[in-house]
């Protein structure tokens, strides 16, 4: 499956914004997607998953309450909505894909995006 993560850029600390990404290739709706973020000098980190038939979402510690995950299988897209946006959210995020699922940083996909840059002003 091929992933397309668009949406990214510069907001001010308290603000939003939606990270899209649309995949490809595949069948959408027997994936279950997700996002991890990078920030610069720093490990990848996951930030949330949700399984192929919305059913079940999990997310970080730093973003729950924050940050939405849904999809749209119809549209073959995951969405990140990111709202309280915080300078520490500034990072890269990629969107992923796997047939198989786990919560938090167990889950190890083997599809990615390449990416779109977040970046939070304070």
């Amino acid at each position: 499956v091929q992933l397309q993560a668009s949406g990214g850029g510069l907001v001010q600390a308290g603000g939003s914004l939606r990270l899209s990404c649309v995949a490809s290739g595949r069948t959408f709706s027997r994936y279950n997607m997700g996002w991890f973020r990078q920030a610069p000098g720093k490990e990848r980190e996951f930030v949330a998953v949700i399984r192929w038939s919305s059913s079940s979402t999990y997310y970080s510690d730093s973003v729950k309450g924050r940050f939405t995950i849904s999809r749209d299988n119809a549209k073959s897209t995951v969405y990140l909505q990111m709202n309280s946006l915080k300078p520490e959210d500034t990072a890269v995020y990629f969107c992923a894909a796997d047939k198989t699922f786990a919560y938090g940083s167990m889950w190890s996909p083997d599809y990615w995006g390449q990416g779109t840059q977040v970046t939070v002003s304070s």
